[in-house]
């Protein structure tokens, strides 16, 4: 039935805008409670699937339909068990009052500060070597590898990360995982890559950068314990033989990045 345009107007009431306005700021709210974990991939997953079923009805392809409908409805049983952690998080979060708060944005001026630091902490260690993981996190939130961490959520420094890379102290072998112009936690575990072509001259601190590279868009820096030598990690390929210069101008490539948008679906992979 159509409804006239003027009447459709008229008959709009202050509580529907209120209404839509509350409704778009609890769904934002909601994005960005789960924007740094890795369910934005299952959600991403989810409207695929439901786009494929509006269409497989549109074209009346029943069987493909009715396949879909059936597991679309196992998916939506199954999801409070896959998005237990993140669920928990958001909870607490929101009994924190942590839900009304915006995110952070770190500016250029930022950005340098934090190069400067990370640099010349990399350095450091290189020529002592002394072996590091650091990982950057980007799009790709990585709250469930900063869990089985130790929190520190403090502001980058080199005297910071310097002591935290420390040889046989608690967080020695971890990794620290910076997000913004933060460590979010230091000593995380990550997971290891099961590339079996890798070099035998590669140990475990950089299996595990090129495993967490695997699974998400962070770029990860190893200092080799071995031969103190720099190398990064992204998109799951390795990187090595940096120096300061290369190694700033990578980060920079990586952190510094402009507004999110259509643009960001196409990530630059630089040549080994």
């Amino acid at each position: 039935m159509f409804i006239p345009m003027q009447g459709f107007i008229s008959s709009f009431r202050l509580l529907d805008i209120l209404d839509i306005i509350l409704v778009a700021f609890v769904l934002y709210k909601l994005f960005m409670l789960i924007r740094n974990t890795r369910a934005v991939a299952l959600v991403k997953g989810l409207l695929v699937l439901g786009v494929v079923t509006v269409v497989s009805r549109i074209l009346d392809l029943h069987v493909i339909n009715w396949m879909l409908q059936q597991g679309m409805t196992i998916i939506l049983v199954a999801l409070p068990v896959v998005f237990q952690p993140e669920l928990r998080r958001a909870l607490e979060q929101i009994g924190r009052g942590r839900f009304l708060r915006s995110g952070q944005v770190i500016s250029l001026e930022e950005v340098e500060r934090l190069l400067d630091e990370v640099v010349a902490v990399v350095d450091n260690l290189s020529k002592e070597k002394v072996g590091a993981l650091i990982v950057f996190e980007r799009e790709v939130g990585l709250n469930d590898y900063i869990d089985t961490g130790i929190a520190i959520d403090g502001k980058i420094s080199r005297e910071l990360l310097g002591n935290i890379f420390i040889p046989n102290t608690p967080l020695h072998d971890g990794a620290v995982i910076i997000r913004e112009n933060k460590i979010m936690a230091a000593g995380c575990l990550l997971p290891l890559t099961s590339d079996r072509s890798l070099s035998t001259e590669l140990g475990t601190r950089h299996r595990a950068a090129i495993g967490i590279s695997e699974l998400a868009d962070a770029v990860v820096v190893v200092v080799s314990e071995e031969t103190g030598s720099v190398s990064y990690t992204y998109g799951g390929h390795i990187y090595r033989h940096l120096d300061n210069t290369a190694l700033r101008n990578v980060l920079m490539t990586f952190l510094n990045r402009p507004s999110k948008g259509l643009a960001n679906i196409f990530k630059w992979r630089p040549s080994k």
